[in-house]
């Protein structure tokens, strides 16, 4: 299997395990949706973690 076959297959096999958590627990789908919904009013801080890992991880590589 290529690495982008073992890639695509743990993509699917974690989106199925959210499924799963899911249909199984409603409390978590309903958490999960007013998460989406308040996301409108914090977007910042959703840009101050992409701020944040690209701190971390785009500035400590070593250029070419």
């Amino acid at each position: 299997m290529t690495s982008r076959g073992r890639a695509i297959a743990q993509i699917a096999i974690l989106a199925g395990v959210f499924l799963l958590l899911f249909l199984f627990f409603p409390p978590a789908l309903a958490f999960a949706e007013l998460a989406a919904r308040e996301i409108r009013y914090l977007w910042w801080v959703v840009l101050l973690v992409a701020l944040a890992c690209w701190l971390i991880w785009g500035l400590n590589r070593k250029p070419k």
